[in-house]
């Protein structure tokens, strides 16, 4: 199974009013171990990033200014992504970047030419309803450490989810993984003849049992009379 966590940092936060995609990260698994085969870029947007948006991911215009256009990139990452399961947390969101920038170039959108989309923010919110499911809320959940995470930045997001996912869908404390996992096997179990012991019958006492009288006709009481265990009156002929 090949699963691919994606992220995208923009210039803004609306793809159809012109923002652009400034920063691409996406981490790869296969049968949930990290493979190491990871992919980055960073873009030319082709224009200014806002400012509140700057503040997010810290990538300036000036940095930006020497990095490949995105239809210098999409044929690498789409080959790279053919097939594959994506995972992207608030899904809908990244996907219409991409999709804004592929109809740019005249390219088929984006769940077209892979294999599958996870929503990570659907699923975190139906195992933490009524909760914070940012990446963020969830690292401090699942106990992952985020602690470098001063800005956003897709690649280092990215690894974050891909640990946020392992442990909401297995639980495990980390992606280190044994090469061998216990295999289950069937264990013996000797059989006990119990009818060897002899258990012993300690009878109640006059106190124990007066005190077990009153409870019960405490409870009794407390129901209105309707205790199953009372004897029943014998019928009036």
């Amino acid at each position: 199974m090949r699963q691919i966590f994606l992220d995208t940092e923009t210039t803004g936060l609306n793809a159809d009013s012109g923002d652009r995609i400034i920063e691409i990260g996406c981490v790869e698994m296969l049968n949930r171990r990290l493979s190491g085969r990871n992919l980055h870029f960073y873009l030319n947007p082709e224009r200014p990033s806002h400012e509140d948006a700057v503040k997010v991911h810290g990538l300036t215009d000036e940095f930006l200014a020497d990095k490949p256009l995105f239809a210098a990139v999409v044929d690498e990452l789409m080959e790279y992504l053919a097939g594959a399961e994506i995972l992207i947390h608030n899904a809908a969101f990244d996907i219409g970047f991409l999709n804004a920038e592929l109809k740019r170039l005249g390219r088929p959108l984006f769940e077209a030419q892979v294999g599958q989309i996870t929503d990570t923010l659907l699923m975190a919110r139906e195992m933490f309803p009524g909760k914070s499911n940012s990446l963020d809320a969830l690292c401090k959940r699942l106990e992952v450490d985020n602690a470098s995470r001063s800005l956003h930045g897709a690649l280092l997001d990215a690894g974050l989810l891909a640990e946020v996912y392992i442990r909401m869908t297995r639980g495990q404390d980390s992606l280190v993984i044994d090469e061998v996992e216990a295999a289950s096997a069937e264990v013996a179990v000797e059989a006990i003849d119990l009818s060897r012991f002899v258990l012993p019958v300690i009878a109640a006492d006059t106190d124990e049992a007066q005190a077990h009288a009153e409870l019960i006709a405490e409870l009794d009481k407390a129901s209105g009379g309707k205790t199953v265990w009372k004897p029943a009156e014998p019928a009036v002929a």
